[in-house]
Formats: C-alpha cells, sequence, structure tokens
C-alpha cells in the first residue's frame, strides 16, 4: 500500500508469523542478549597489509568479551578473560563510565589498541594491564602503577601508554621502565582522559594520541574544578556514599580543555590557542605532517582545525567552518591524507559535503555522515543518497567516487593494504565481511542469536514533508480482511538529533516495535525534523525549539498512514520513548491530549537546564540569552495539562539524563493534582543492563498502555 515514490516496503523479509510462544519468550532474549548484541563483531583492526583482522566478541549469551584474530577465513582466540584467570567483575570507575558512554552492554575484554603492525595488541581486565602478540604467544601481564584505563602501544610497540589516577604513563612492553609523563596538579586534573561532555555530546572517546615516531604524545588535561558537582546516590543502597560527578549543566562552566605535547624524555609543551573563543576540543590527532586539533567555540557556530607545531606548540589555522546555528560535528574528519591534504566537512546547497585539499569531492544530494580513515590518497567514508541507508564511499584523486556497498541497508567499515572490511546492518541481520581483490568475499562469523520474533516493517514516505516512517502490524493480522478489527496504535518514536530508526536493517528497536504489534497494536515509528541524513536544513529546523516542529511530524505521519490504513484506530493513540523519545512522548500527552491518549515517557529530559552545556546549547542556545527557547522546552510549566494517563520511567543512578529529572516532573503533576504514574528502576543508568529490569520493563509498558487503550 506504499505509494509508487515511496521507498519499497520489506519485501525482503520472511513473513511467515512467528507462534505466540516466540512472542512471549521475546523479552527474555532481548534482555539476555542485550539487545542482541551479546555474540555480535566488533572494532575490528586491519594490519597494513590487509591479511589479519582483529576484532572483539563476545559468546552468543556469554557477557565476557575476548580479542580474536581472523586470517585467511580462519579465527584464533588471542585473549580471552578466563583463560587470564579472571572471570565477570567490577569495572575500575574510570572503566564502567568509559562503557557508559559508549553504550557498551558486554564485559571481560571490550576494548584494545594495536600498534601501526598490529603485531602487538593491549588492553586492560580488572586494571590491570595486558598484552599479547598477535601472531603468537599467549596474553602476558604487564606492570603498571595503579588501575588501567585506556592502554594504548607506541607506533613501534616498543612502549604501552595508559592512564591510572588520572595520570599518564608509559612503560616498556617487556614491562620496564614505567616512567610518569604527567601527573594531575589537582584531585579534579587529569591527563589523558575525556570529559564527560567531549565523551556524550561530542562522540570524542579518547583522550591521547602517539607520536608516529613514538618519542612524544599529544595529550588532553582536564581540570573539572569549575564544572558543577552532581551526587548520585541509590536510593535503593542507602549504605553506599553517592557517587561525585562532574557535570556541565546548560549556561554553566565547562570542564578547561588544554592539549600538551609530552615526549619521553619528560618535557612538555602547551599547546596554543584561543581557548577564550574556542573552549572545546572537539578532535584531535598526529600523524607524519604534525600533530593537529580540532577547536569549537562555545555557541558552536564556529569550528576551526589547527596544525600544531610540535617544537613549539604554536597553531596555525588550516581550515574554518562558520553556521549561523551550529556546525555539525562529523565523526572521523579533520584529518589528512599521506600527502597532507585536509579532510573537512563543509555544507552548501543543503548538504553535508566532503572536502578534501581544498576541493569538495562530493555532490549536493549525498550526505555524509562519518569518515571512516584515509589510506595513501584514499579518503573512506560513509554517506547517505536515501535518509535509510548509509553506504559506504571511497574517493581517491585517480579513481574519484567509488560505492563499496551494495546492499541496502546501513553499512560502515575500514580499509587497509587492499582489504575492506564491511559491517553491514541489512534486513537479513548484521554481517561483518571482508572483501579482497584477489579473493571471494569472506565473513567473520557472529555468534548472536536471532531474535524469536522477526520484524515486518512496511517503509513509506508519508505527508508533504515525506516522513520516513515504519507502520509495524501483528504477523497475525490482514489488515484488508473484511471482518478485520481495528487496532490501536502506539506511537515509538526516538526522533531527535543523532539517531534515526527508519533504516533498511533489523535493528533491535525494531525487533521490539515488532514484539508491541505482535500483542494487536499498530506499532508506527517516523523519524521527524532534527533527526540526522536528510541535511542540515532538516536537522536545524529544531534550532530553539526542539518539541513542537517533531510533535508536527508526529501527528502528520499518523494521519497520513490512518488514510493508507484505515484500521488504525485514532480514537486509541499511544506513544512511548526512551531519553528525547521519552521527553518527546510526554510532551504529546500534555500538549495534544486530543490526538494522544496515553504515554510512557522512559529517562525523558524534562527540563533543558539540568541537560549538559554542549549539547543543549547546540539546539537552545546559551540559556542566559534565549530563556525563551529554554522555558519552551521545559515541560514541567505545562504539568497542569495532563489529562491522559501518563508513566513515568527512569533509573535511579541515571549519569546522563537525571533521575531529577522525572522526581522534578511528578512533584509538578502532583501538585498539579494531576494523576500519574512513576516507575524508578533502582540501580539503572541511562542504559538498562540488568537482565531481569530489561525483561520486565517490556511487559510492564505493555500492561499500562493496554488498560489506556484497551478499556
Amino acid at each position: 500500500m506504499a505509494e509508487a515514490d515511496d521507498p519499497p516496503a520489506d519485501s525482503s523479509v520472511p513473513h511467515g508469523a512467528p507462534s505466540p510462544l516466540h512472542a512471549a519468550a521475546f523479552p527474555q532474549q532481548f534482555a539476555r542478549t542485550r539487545r542482541f548484541s551479546l555474540g555480535a563483531v566488533r572494532d575490528v583492526t586491519l594490519s597494513p597489509d590487509g591479511q589479519r583482522a582483529l576484532f572483539v566478541r563476545t559468546g552468543g549469551d556469554d557477557p565476557l568479551g575476548a580479542l580474536w584474530l581472523w586470517e585467511d577465513g580462519r579465527e584464533r582466540l588471542l585473549a580471552h578473560p578466563r583463560s587470564m584467570g579472571t572471570g565477570p567483575s567490577e569495572p575500575t570507575e574510570e572503566e564502567r563510565t568509559r562503557r557508559e558512554r559508549a553504550r557498551d552492554l558486554a564485559s571481560g575484554v571490550t576494548a584494545y589498541a594495536v600498534d601501526d603492525s598490529a603485531e602487538l595488541a593491549a588492553l586492560a581486565l580488572d586494571g590491570a594491564l595486558w598484552a599479547v602478540r598477535t601472531r603468537q604467544g599467549e596474553p602476558f601481564p604487564v606492570p603498571a602503577a595503579g588501575p588501567v584505563t585506556d592502554p594504548r602501544p607506541s607506533p613501534d610497540g616498543r612502549f604501552i601508554a595508559y592512564v591510572t589516577g588520572g595520570a599518564l604513563h608509559v612503560v616498556g612492553t617487556d614491562g620496564s621502565g614505567d616512567r610518569l609523563l604527567a601527573a594531575p596538579e589537582a584531585d579534579e586534573v587529569t591527563y589523558g582522559l575525556t570529559d564527560h561532555v567531549s565523551a556524550e555530546s561530542m562522540d570524542r572517546m579518547r583522550g591521547y594520541w602517539w607520536a608516529p615516531d613514538g618519542s612524544a604524545l599529544l595529550a588532553a588535561r582536564v581540570d573539572t574544578s569549575a564544572v558543577r558537582r552532581r551526587y548520585l546516590a541509590d536510593p535503593a543502597e542507602p549504605h553506599r556514599p553517592p557517587r561525585v560527578q562532574r557535570y556541565p549543566v546548560a549556561g554553566t562552566a565547562n570542564a578547561e580543555v588544554t592539549a600538551w605535547l609530552l615526549r619521553l624524555d619528560g618535557s612538555r609543551i602547551q599547546v596554543g590557542w584561543d581557548r577564550a573563543g574556542f573552549e572545546y576540543l572537539a578532535a584531535a590527532g598526529w600523524d607524519a605532517h604534525g600533530p593537529l586539533v580540532t577547536v569549537q567555540s562555545r555557541d558552536q557556530r564556529t569550528v576551526r582545525t589547527l596544525a600544531v607545531d610540535p617544537g613549539s606548540g604554536g597553531t596555525s589555522v588550516l581550515a574554518e567552518q562558520l553556521d549561523d546555528h551550529w556546525v555539525e560535528l562529523l565523526p572521523g574528519a579533520y584529518c589528512r591524507t599521506a600527502s597532507g591534504a585536509l579532510v573537512v566537512p563543509c555544507e552548501s546547497e543543503d548538504t553535508r559535503r566532503l572536502r578534501v585539499g581544498g576541493e569538495v569531492v562530493t555532490p549536493p544530494g549525498l550526505q555524509v555522515r562519518a569518515v571512516l580513515g584515509t589510506e595513501g590518497e584514499t579518503v573512506l567514508f560513509s554517506a547517505a543518497e536515501e535518509p535509510m541507508e548509509t553506504h559506504v564511499w571511497s574517493f581517491s584523486p585517480g579513481s574519484g567516487r567509488v560505492r563499496i556497498s551494495g546492499t541496502p541497508g546501513v553499512h560502515t567499515g575500514l580499509s587497509r593494504g587492499g582489504t575492506t572490511v564491511l559491517d553491514s546492518l541489512t534486513d537479513e541481520g548484521r554481517q561483518v565481511s571482508v572483501l579482497r581483490m584477489d579473493t571471494p568475499p569472506a565473513v567473520i562469523a557472529s555468534r548472536a542469536e536471532e531474535p524469536s520474533l522477526r520484524p515486518r516493517p512496511v517503509r513509506m514516505a508519508l505527508g508533504e514533508r515525506q516522513l520516513r516512517s515504519a507502520l509495524f502490524l501483528p504477523s497475525w493480522y490482514d489488515p484488508e480482511a473484511p471482518d478485520a478489527a481495528s487496532l490501536p496504535v502506539l506511537l515509538d518514536p526516538y526522533s531527535g538529533p543523532g539517531m534515526q530508526l527508519v533504516v533498511r536493517g533489523r535493528t533491535w528497536n525494531a525487533c521490539v516495535s515488532q514484539w508491541f504489534a505482535e500483542q494487536g497494536y499498530a506499532v508506527l515509528v517516523t523519524d521527524g525534523r532534527g533527526t540526522p541524513g536528510r541535511g542540515p536544513a532538516w536537522e536545524k529546523a529544531v534550532w530553539g525549539d526542539q518539541f513542537t516542529p517533531v510533535l508536527e511530524d508526529q501527528i502528520d505521519a499518523l494521519h497520513a498512514a490512518a488514510e493508507r490504513y484505515p484500521c488504525l484506530d485514532l480514537d486509541r493513540v499511544g506513544i512511548r520513548g526512551w531519553s528525547f523519545g521519552g521527553s518527546l512522548a510526554a510532551a504529546a500527552v500534555l500538549r495534544r491530549p486530543e490526538t494522544f491518549h496515553a504515554a510512557v515517557a522512559g529517562a525523558p529530559a524534562i527540563d533543558p537546564r539540568l541537560y549538559d552545556t554542549h549539547w543543549k546549547e547546540r539546539f537552545l542556545g546559551h540559556p542566559d540569552e534565549h530563556p525563551e527557547h529554554y522555558d519552551r522546552c521545559t515541560l514541567t510549566r505545562e504539568a497542569k495539562l495532563l489529562r491522559r494517563p501518563l508513566l513515568l520511567v527512569h533509573g535511579t543512578a541515571d549519569d546522563n539524563v537525571a533521575f531529577a529529572h522525572t522526581l522534578r516532573m511528578s512533584a509538578a503533576l502532583q501538585a498539579a493534582g494531576c494523576e500519574h504514574a512513576v516507575l524508578p528502576l533502582p540501580g539503572q543508568s541511562h542504559i538498562v543492563s540488568d537482565e531481569v529490569t530489561s525483561a520486565r520493563l517490556l511487559t510492564t509498558q505493555l500492561v499500562f498502555l493496554d488498560k489506556a487503550l484497551r478499556l
């Protein structure tokens, strides 16, 4: 029933109806497999000749990650926690924070780094430093000065750098000569680590980078002394002291982030730039042409990429990007090719494009999503012509643009030594493929479980704005049958910045939407204005107001879908969401009760003045300059409008969207005399990791929605 100019429906997905047993088993499987992430291949690294691939993978139902080597179609285990005398354990505080920012649900070996030849891998396990020779031998411990975070070998493999207690150390791979390169001058100072805003809002997870010759490091120094404190306590564990978090809320002081050149001989130089004008360190690196840093202004309207003089620490501007709203940071960009050609994004003709060495190398309409790496003069990047698909492309001066991935889906990857590894999410699931010119394609095996039910989305472009949407109907339901009963409708969006749900791939979100459909709902998912993949104007349409245009798009998609599918009962419409989607769900029942009859708001950001600087000031400006933007998006101000059933769900230990958001909303509703329900999740952060809680959370939402919409 999709129109001819719509993206085609989900014809490649098997349409056999899952049994009721499969639907009933889904919540437990979803929780046990940690959103079907266990067993998936991740974090692939290639050797220079492209012959060997390293990767991390857990077992199918085992949360312990291990480091593996793939070569010529054969796998070899390099490092597993159990063979190293360890098992499931409590990570260090720094490691726990890294996993939370990375949304990592596994344990054991969850990250590693290699030297340039991929001969040596370093990893941290239970705070201990380990290394392994990737061609032969067993993992061996390397003595360290304390619990280790983010170990990284030098390019030549002679040394390993690591952070402990906020101090940056370097030790010989054989365990000799441990030296302290930079020690924190105060409790609020760290070297070699990232800060909350950089990791959560800029996706900069690293805090230091080796010089190509291994003689020095470029390291971030983070001083959080001016940043406001938060105290994260778990009410279910009153004997435990609260955890102190430095969290910069909108309009307040950020961490002071500076960059330093630290030489192994003990000398150090600060990198100089206009920190008063550019307080965000957005990206950094060190290649054959020297150190490189990219900085962003507090209002996010200017980004500069700077070359660093390794002798003096002085900087010069290589590129500058300006925007009236904000400059979107492009993951992986702000790097150079072998000849020194700078790779940076630019925006023109409503397209995020790629500039290499001063030349724009991508056409209008091809939305660049990320730079995946460079080798020689070749740049690998991902880009989208149709918002629901992302493909891997390469550009080189001799060959121009070449699209590498072919199957409809969402693809990313890496290339080295004539080998390309494609990580592909399609309607058949996720697959990691190894492509070489001289051999047939190969697959690095996944051990992830197949979902007990398969998503059956009908994908459409709805309404005047061609809103990309997916409709999930019960597998046992025929909407064209003469006696087909109408179905209550459940909107299941995120529809916020940085994330798409309507894609040509079998995501865990789509599996959850199908599960709700199997319970007798018509589930509609829509990516509205503010979501990525449709160009800068689409993304920036939410500047100053993150709810009004997004809510309009959800309602327009709902009515357009009902015109095509009359079985959708518009008198019984619910909405559920998490994080931004949770905020949107709460706004929906407050502002449009004539359309929405019930809502589940999970981890909702109710008050933007409680969220971090970089994220909220990007969309709403500084609260001192634009208080009306923040007032417009503060839902406690509208609590008295509630007339529909609302369930607020929140982890009590959430360090991203604080539990205070839900508590303040509940208090405002209580003061207004508005009935509502609150479900606290003891000990859970923004990502619900406890297996029992995760499984029960799905069924609890279903019971609430059934009571509200099936009377």
